[in-house]
């Protein structure tokens, strides 16, 4: 490039303007945090779905260190969701019985469920079979479901009626279900007994999932679903909670909370312990790094702002119901388009991507738990080309974490209810880019970083900073386990959506 001398002139003054523009920008302030004052006590637990898929069944790839991922991340309240694409996975009766034969038939069933709840022994877990047989719906002819079990079918979920309006024939599908896994057995339709021998526990149960896009389910509809099947699990495993709604969309029609929230439009004695809601960032296909940053986070507001409406209506109706947000995430433009290769799909994603996710797990998990929201859950623990491949905790090529989990797993180690958050001023760190919040926990003073956007970042602190112990997930520690490091100087620089925890005592 050739520069004419009157080019000079031009540089000259931009430098000049470049120059009095940083002078007059204020210093940098130092990160204060007033661990004198105490905001609120937290509720919140991390947390993680697992959704079954043919990845997940025992002999594929990476079945062995998914698991072992997620028994190595001891997390409660994890939700298990056996769903739709999969009938011969997610439902235990694929044919109306007759007074000559039922079809239940956990064959396929089985291995996953068992695999899933010996990953989670000794933590707490949310079951949500969230299929209705289609027989049970009226349709103008049956269902045809694939003879594969591995086989993506999207379309099972037919019909907006039930044959049996009262709900009893759904409540008693679900209690032999509930029935065959924790009493050792059910008997069926026509007084036959099935023995599994299995005796687990449910403590949680989650009543159906994104009611709001499956068989036009209105409020009115999910309610008298609900309460069906309720007391049909009820009878059974008494001692299970409830979790209602699961809706897809948070803010897309508030008639569900208002109504479904309203004790008066349940049956006597129906509990309403949780209520579940989900959020995904979705980017406009074509952007990349630089518009996610933007996207994934001002999305996010608006969830949060969605959160706010809800919990005002929980708290007018049924102020002791609990909140889940059991499903967060990113899910990315055509993200289940067919290809040939099916590996374009996962390798079109960048690496930075999962920590640009990552971060905005780290984000909600502080913004959430201000809010109340007793279990904050990232979606989901195995995606791959043609399932969901951007919301996967688990690099599907290698079956290793990726920081998408390492995000998780530093949270839940570090973070639980009960630990103080503290006031953070406004400003204390000159820039809306870095989230940050301070926590007094059993072990000492802690202070969670998340970098929102696509550059390095750096903080000026305190002299208590100093020494401090630190882990760190950033696009440096890829698949890695977070980074351990040490706060050295006056500043901590963080890298492109980075996740660090600082430990002061």
């Amino acid at each position: 490039m050739k520069m004419h001398v009157k080019d000079f002139g031009v540089l000259s003054l931009c430098l000049s303007a470049a120059t009095l523009a940083a002078a007059q920008q204020p210093p940098q302030e130092e990160v204060k945090i007033d661990w004198n004052k105490t905001i609120l006590v937290s509720k919140s637990t991390p947390t993680l779905q697992v959704v079954t898929n043919p990845m997940l069944n025992p002999g594929a790839p990476i079945h062995d260190g998914a698991f072992a991922a997620l028994k190595s991340l001891g997390a409660d309240y994890v939700r298990y969701v056996p769903w739709l694409p999969y009938p011969k996975v997610a439902v235990a009766e694929l044919e109306a019985p007759t007074k000559e034969k039922t079809s239940w038939d956990f064959t396929y069933i089985d291995p996953v469920t068992k695999d899933f709840l010996a990953a989670t022994e000794g933590h707490s877990t949310i079951i949500n079979f969230s299929t209705i047989p289609a027989w049970m719906f009226k349709t103008d002819k049956p269902v045809e479901y694939p003879k594969d079990p591995d086989q993506v079918f999207w379309n099972y979920t037919q019909g907006t009626e039930l044959v049996d309006p009262t709900g009893k024939q759904l409540g008693d599908y679900f209690g032999r279900l509930v029935s065959w896994y924790t009493k050792g057995g059910f008997t069926d339709e026509n007084g036959k007994r099935h023995e599994s021998g299995y005796h687990y526990t449910f403590p949680y149960w989650e009543v159906l999932n994104e009611v709001d896009f499956e068989h036009n389910t209105t409020p009115e509809d999910y309610t008298k679903r609900y309460d069906a099947m309720v007391e049909g699990i009820r009878k059974v495993s008494p001692d299970t909670k409830f979790m209602g709604l699961g809706l897809a969309m948070a803010g897309g029609n508030p008639k569900y909370y208002e109504y479904f929230l309203n004790p008066r439009n349940h049956k006597s004695g129906i509990p309403l312990d949780y209520i579940s809601f989900h959020f995904y960032a979705s980017p406009a296909a074509g952007e990349d790094l630089n518009g996610w940053q933007h996207t994934f986070f001002n999305q996010a507001e608006g969830f949060l702002t969605t959160t706010r409406f809800i919990i005002s209506i929980r708290d007018r109706l049924s102020p002791n119901t609990k909140l889940d947000t059991n499903e967060l995430g990113v899910i990315l433009p055509n993200d289940n388009a067919e290809t040939a290769d099916t590996r374009l799909t996962f390798n079109r994603i960048p690496e930075r991507y999962w920590n640009a996710a990552g971060a905005l797990y780290g984000f909600l998990f502080i913004e959430l738990s201000k809010l109340g929201v007793d279990v904050i859950g990232e979606s989901q623990l195995v995606g791959y080309p043609s399932q969901f491949p951007s919301v996967s905790m688990i690099n599907y090529k290698t079956g290793q974490p990726n920081a998408r989990y390492w995000v998780l797993k530093v949270l839940k180690d570090n973070f639980h209810p009960g630990d103080k958050l503290v006031a953070t001023p406004a400003g204390a760190f000159g820039s809306s880019d870095v989230d940050i919040q301070g926590f007094i926990t059993p072990q000492g003073k802690r202070v969670l970083f998340v970098n929102k956007t696509n550059t390095e970042k750096t903080l000026k602190l305190t002299s208590e900073f100093q020494n401090a112990s630190s882990l760190t997930v950033d696009e440096g520690t890829g698949d890695n386990p977070p980074r351990k490091g040490k706060v050295e100087g006056a500043e901590l620089k963080l890298a492109p959506f980075a996740v660090s925890v600082v430990n002061l005592q």
